[in-house]
């Protein structure tokens, strides 16, 4: 049985850092199994945080200099952490950073050179997993349901909680996942106004009271009308929601209470249409930032009721889930088996997705 080490790179719309995670991946008896071995958030800076939340409005050359520098600095922090880990590392898995996603535009771009990355660290590396499926006449998103279907076998939904919210299921034998809508961007935005990097535990979204107008704004928004496949980022976040919170006169605590009360009603309206009715104990598995956020977990298993069970797994994997499927998704690469599903983002086939890079010898 051969194991695969590899270092997964993620990096999400709620820009709170890079999270790299090494993992060991197998196959045994026909299916795909895991080891996360060590993990790192490494903070951006203030500026570096600037710097990616601004990349759509630079000029093209801005933005490919903001690529460059990027991928210098993944391959900066890989270095280090593989030097501090001094264990083998086969390759490296990076997601990048989205800049650009528009796929009915067919565009998308991540930011993060793979070239430079792979010259940076000295290690071959596998990135840029959306834009084959965009040209396929994709959404390139969402692209973690491949690992919840050969990972996470074990759970009727898979929802994660990073910036936005998105969830996976089978469906009459097919994967079937969508970006639903919000999670963390409004909740870390309102923060940020109050000096916070985050609302510790959600204490400040439980002490706050719910605004009825706000809420049902919120949920007449176009978005959750339309049909899946579909996937959202932040241009959308920008250009609709943080207009509202901008505009709103009630306080952040009641803003923070009114939108985790919103996440949690579109969660379980997407729940609810697709649960498996012939087995009434339903497991959804929460992972990403927002299922650290006791008030949300509360306030999804309310509105979920008691059919469905959240599962709230250990803190290394809701925080590096994404990043280890990313390393599952450079191994495939790699096997040049299918990575990105169609059946998910709405693409005419199947792919095997990502770029490969090694490095360069001068």
């Amino acid at each position: 049985m051969s194991v695969y080490k590899v270092l997964g790179l993620m990096s999400g719309t709620s820009l709170d850092g890079l999270d790299i995670a090494y993992c060991h991946i197998w196959k045994e008896d026909g299916k795909w199994s895991f080891s996360i071995k060590e993990t790192a958030e490494i903070d951006y800076s203030d500026e570096m945080r600037e710097y990616l939340k601004n990349a759509i409005h630079l000029s093209e050359e801005e933005h490919e200099q903001l690529h460059k520098d990027y991928g210098i600095w993944l391959g900066q922090q890989s270095k280090i952490f593989i030097d501090e880990l001094d264990e083998e590392v086969d390759f490296i898995a990076s997601h990048g950073h989205t800049s650009h996603h528009r796929p009915k535009e067919s565009i998308t771009f991540q930011l993060g050179d793979g070239q430079l990355l792979a010259n940076t660290s000295g290690k071959q590396v596998v990135c840029d997993f959306r834009t084959k499926d965009v040209s396929l006449k994709g959404q390139g998103a969402p692209l973690v349901p491949i690992g919840d279907k050969l990972l996470f076998r074990a759970y009727d939904f898979c929802l994660n909680l990073g910036g936005i919210s998105n969830i996976s299921f089978d469906k009459s034998g097919e994967r079937i996942a969508y970006d639903i809508g919000l999670a963390n961007m409004p909740l870390n935005y309102i923060t940020h106004k109050m000096g916070l990097a985050y609302d510790k535990d959600g204490k400040l979204a439980r002490s706050g009271k719910l605004d009825h107008t706000l809420l049902q704004r919120l949920n007449n928004l176009e978005y959750y009308g339309l049909p899946y496949p579909k996937s959202t980022g932040y241009e959308w976040f920008t250009s609709e929601i943080v207009p509202m919170i901008e505009a709103s006169q009630i306080s952040n605590e009641d803003l923070l209470h009114t939108f985790i009360h919103h996440n949690c009603e579109q969660i379980a309206l997407s729940v609810h249409k697709h649960k498996n009715n012939s087995n009434s104990d339903n497991k959804l598995l929460a992972t990403g930032g927002g299922a650290l956020n006791t008030f949300f977990m509360d306030t999804l298993q309310d509105k979920l009721g008691s059919s469905i069970e959240v599962v709230v797994p250990n803190k290394t994997l809701i925080a590096y889930k994404e990043a280890l499927v990313f390393t599952l998704m450079g191994v495939l690469r790699l096997e040049g088996k299918t990575n990105v599903l169609k059946s998910v983002t709405g693409a005419t086939s199947d792919s095997c997705s990502g770029e490969v890079f090694f490095p360069e010898t001068n």
